[in-house]
């Protein structure tokens, strides 16, 4: 293992002591049950709280994973190579994502040339499905 190998390994393993810090916290939330305030708007804010914290421990949960995946391919010698083309992924992608899976140019290629129809470039290939305001008239 190289130093800047034990870097990310360091980097993944803080990320993952904090991703599971912040699910046990919003695991730990209890809410009261909504409708049971004397007022509509402390009922609406309180369903709001319970929504944005269960969305975020989702995001964290998920993130975990990818994070846990990653800590896998080190114990494998798998890490820091794209899972579509096997080349090496660039120091500087895994320094600002570490749990990266694919190279930039496999990344780019799955992003805009049949890839997912969603992610930041999602728009640019005009792949997202949007109502036309043409009423065909």
């Amino acid at each position: 293992m190289t130093r800047d190998d034990a870097r990310l390994r360091r980097l993944l393993e803080e990320e993952q002591t904090k991703l599971l810090a912040d699910i046990a916290y919003f695991s730990s939330l209890e809410y009261r049950n909504s409708g049971t305030s004397n007022h509509m708007a402390d009922d609406a804010s309180e369903a709001y709280d319970q929504a944005s914290d269960l969305t975020l421990r989702l995001q964290a949960e998920h993130r975990l994973k990818r994070i846990e995946r990653a800590l896998t391919k080190f114990e494998q010698n798998r890490y820091g190579f794209c899972e579509a083309c096997g080349e090496p992924i660039d120091f500087a992608r895994l320094k600002a994502l570490p749990d990266a899976r694919f190279c930039l140019s496999c990344q780019r290629k799955r992003e805009t040339r049949g890839g997912p129809k969603t992610g930041p470039r999602a728009f640019e290939g005009r792949r997202i499905d949007t109502p036309s305001l043409d009423n065909g008239s």
